[in-house]
């Protein structure tokens, strides 16, 4: 029997449309409790070297306001690692960053850097902080993952949500492999009422982490619509 699906909403976006103008206007802390009310289970945030969306008072007040998981999303750097052992979030989700990039463009290359991923994961671990990486779908980044101790993966999904064909499968087949290794396994990024019905129904998948697209439909529909639709949309495959 499959898991139970639980949604993660990333309210990034909210605080971008407040820096865009300056002020307090829309707040993401307001934006997380209307998520976890219509059926988010845990609220994503982002604090990245440029503060160019969350700030560091948004990811304090997510922390102490919520009452729903907070999943703090950072760069393995001392200065992240610090605010992460201050804030004691109840999960962190180690991503690569660059600068230049628009969003996250693709997973930890935890192959390469995995001694420097392992002394992250054991430091947020000694701080009893749940550690995540976010990796592409490849089995060699999962093995890697593995040998550096976080008990969580979570999937980009971007290549699948933009390309579709042949992505689905390599997502499938990571998950079912990471499952096997004793990782729970999570999924994010690019996902939409239209595609996320496919990947929701990957039995080994625990969590999907949604935000732009949410965000987005929010101006529409409104962030309550959005939410609820999108849970509706896990249930048909996940009841």
């Amino acid at each position: 029997m499959a898991k139970k699906l639980r949604l993660g909403v990333n309210v990034d976006h909210v605080a971008t449309l407040r820096n865009a103008r300056g002020g307090e206007h829309p707040c993401p802390v307001m934006a997380a409790k209307l998520a976890i009310k219509a059926g988010a289970d845990g609220i994503t945030a982002h604090l990245r070297e440029d503060r160019r969306h969350i700030k560091d008072a948004d990811i304090q007040r997510l922390r102490n306001e919520l009452s729903a998981p907070l999943n703090f999303e950072m760069a393995a750097t001392g200065e992240m690692l610090a605010l992460a052992r201050d804030i004691r979030p109840h999960a962190v989700c180690i991503v690569p960053e660059r600068r230049a990039e628009l969003t996250t463009e693709g997973g930890l290359d935890v192959w390469r850097a995995e001694a420097e991923i392992r002394n992250a994961t054991a430091e947020l671990t000694r701080s009893k902080i749940r550690v995540s990486l976010f990796v592409p779908p490849d089995p060699k980044q999962i093995d890697a993952a593995k040998r550096t101790g976080a008990p969580v993966i979570e999937l980009h999904t971007g290549h699948y949500a933009h390309e579709r064909e042949g992505e689905l499968k390599k997502i499938i087949d990571a998950a079912a492999y990471a499952s096997s290794l004793g990782l729970e396994v999570h999924a994010g990024h690019g996902l939409t009422f239209d595609n996320v019905k496919a990947i929701a129904a990957i039995p080994e998948i625990v969590e999907l982490n949604i935000g732009h697209f949410l965000i987005g439909e929010a101006v529409f529909m409104g962030l309550d619509a959005a939410v609820k639709k999108m849970r509706k949309l896990m249930n048909e495959v996940r009841p």
